[in-house]
Order: C-alpha cells, then sequence, then structure tokens
C-alpha cells in the first residue's frame, strides 16, 4: 500500500491555527476551527486580521520557546492570543504600534499560558481556560492612556421589539458575542462548527444562550443587551466546558447559573467582565467537586480504622 505523504510544516501550522480557533470554544477541531474563522469574516471582517496576527504571534512563541508540539498542535497555545488579537482590533484605533501591541500581547498570553498548564498536570491546578486574554486585557484597557491608545467610539445602541424572531436572533448572538460579534449569521457558523467537533457542545452552547436570554429578561436587566446576546456567551462557555468533564446534566446547569449571576458584579467593580464569568463558575464547581471527592475519602478512611 503507497503510505501517505506527512503533512508540510506549513500545513501543521495551519491546523494548529484552525484548532486554536476552536480552542476558543474549548474544542480541538481544525474543522471547527474553519467555520469559527468563517464566521468572524462574516460578522466581523475588520477583526479577522487581528485575530489572525494574534494566533500566529501566540503560537509561534510557543514553538521558539519550546513547548510541547502536541499542544501546540491542539491550538492550546492560539485562542487566547486570537481573542487578544481581536479585542485589542475593536477597542483601540489604528495606529502603527497597534500590530506590535497584538503580537506582544499574544506573545505574553503564551508565556503566562505554559507555567499555568505545567502546574494544572503536575500540582493539580484549576485551568487556565482564558485567563490570560481576560489579565492582559484589563491590563492594556487600564494602562490605555499611558500608551496613547486612542479608544475606538462605542456603536449607538438600536432598540429592538421582544419578538419570536428577535429572541431567536439573540440566542445565536449569544455564541457569537463569544468573538465579539452581533450578527446573528455569524453565530450560526459558530454553532455549525460546534456540531462539527461534538454536537453535546453545540447543544449545550445553544442551552447556555437561551438561559442567558431568559435569564436576563425574567431579572429585568438591560433588554437591549439581552437581545444583543452579551448575557448569553458566559453561559455558552460555562456549559460547553463543564458538560466535557461531567454528564450529569445537573452541574453544565448549575454552571450556567453561576456564570450569569457573577457576570453584573464585574459591573460594580468598574472592569468589564469578558470571560472572567465563566472561569469563575468552572472553577467554583471543579473546586467544590476536589473538596467533596477529599472529604469522601477522609471520611471512607476514618470508617476502615479498626
Amino acid at each position: 500500500m503507497p503510505t501517505r505523504p506527512l503533512p508540510t510544516p506549513a500545513l501543521r501550522g495551519f491546523r494548529a491555527l484552525l484548532s486554536g480557533f476552536s480552542q476558543i470554544f474549548l474544542q480541538a477541531d481544525p474543522g471547527c476551527g474553519l467555520l469559527i474563522l468563517l464566521g468572524i469574516a462574516v460578522g466581523a471582517p475588520e477583526l479577522l486580521g487581528g485575530a489572525l496576527l494574534g494566533g500566529l504571534s501566540s503560537m509561534l512563541t510557543a514553538q521558539r520557546r519550546g513547548y510541547a508540539s502536541a499542544d501546540i498542535e491542539q491550538g492550546l497555545y492560539g485562542y487566547n492570543g486570537i481573542l487578544l488579537g481581536m479585542l485589542i482590533s475593536m477597542q483601540f484605533q489604528w495606529s502603527a504600534s497597534l500590530p506590535l501591541l497584538i503580537m506582544a500581547s499574544a506573545g505574553l498570553s503564551s508565556l503566562m499560558l505554559a507555567p499555568w498548564m505545567a502546574r494544572m498536570r503536575n500540582r493539580q491546578w484549576l485551568p487556565a481556560f482564558t485567563f490570560p486574554f481576560v489579565l492582559i486585557s484589563w491590563l492594556l484597557l487600564e494602562l490605555a492612556t499611558p500608551l496613547q491608545l486612542q479608544l475606538r467610539p462605542g456603536a449607538m445602541a438600536e432598540s429592538q421589539p421582544l419578538d419570536l424572531i428577535n429572541s431567536l436572533a439573540a440566542m445565536a448572538r449569544g455564541l457569537g458575542q463569544v468573538l465579539f460579534i452581533e450578527r446573528p449569521l455569524s453565530g450560526l457558523c459558530l454553532l455549525l462548527g460546534l456540531f462539527v467537533a461534538d454536537s453535546r457542545a453545540a447543544a449545550w452552547g445553544l442551552i447556555g444562550s437561551a438561559c442567558g436570554l431568559g435569564f436576563a429578561l425574567y431579572q429585568g436587566w438591560e433588554q437591549h443587551s439581552a437581545l444583543a446576546g452579551l448575557y448569553g456567551y458566559n453561559a455558552v462557555l460555562a456549559a460547553i466546558a463543564v458538560n466535557q468533564v461531567n454528564r450529569n446534566m445537573a452541574l453544565p446547569v448549575l454552571a450556567i447559573f453561576l456564570a450569569l449571576v457573577l457576570q453584573p458584579g464585574f459591573a460594580a467593580l468598574g472592569l468589564p467582565a469578558l470571560t472572567m464569568p465563566f472561569i469563575l463558575a468552572c472553577w467554583l464547581i471543579s473546586a467544590s467537586q476536589r473538596l467533596l471527592k477529599q472529604s469522601a475519602t477522609q471520611i471512607d478512611l476514618r470508617n476502615t480504622k479498626p
């Protein structure tokens, strides 16, 4: 039988980059990443360059530092850089220093992630998820004035009636807002990408977005923000992440609830929530499970003592 040719370094790099896009939704599937890339091109083409530059910069930093090739190929050193590239492109006006800022921030995210993953594997630390992206984003937004970064003016909010069509569109937007995209068509591309990678992840992502919309409206939170999907994206990520390691349906639902109740607190702190509510929700559930397991082990040890 003829042997299949090995993929070229360029092809392996492209697959790793696509996997980095899919890792935003906690998947390691180049096909999913390709559909996510399409969703960005459809819904926010102005952010596509920043996403690609950020993903490449974080991946190349990992390669130059000699990090595990398996982690790089799975996209683990891509997704934080992609999100940083998109946020920087969205928040700040164009300048000659902006690409350098994206490359530096994305590279820093890989430098932060590597020791965290080592401790997660050797010392049972909780997963980092998108924490490097959140921390670096908060720092950049705080240092915008000293760094002479000009913020882009915010878009005018358009009121929308609460009806079936807008509610369905809001569920798609909840997926898109993971990538700062409001167009429902982009959300559908992301949902299709999730379905390609894992149908359960797609289902839980949709459930998370729907719960975010319903909970926000029930609580009387700002209707425009709810219909824009701004209360859905953390619930989407929390549901997908917890479902990956727990087949008990109650735990992803709990993760959705925690992500939703934690999100408004960041406005009170004067910080953009970004994906921190999702991270905290997952950390709380994981830490609680560990404590319960340790308690059960200690009880068993006491019961077995003569």
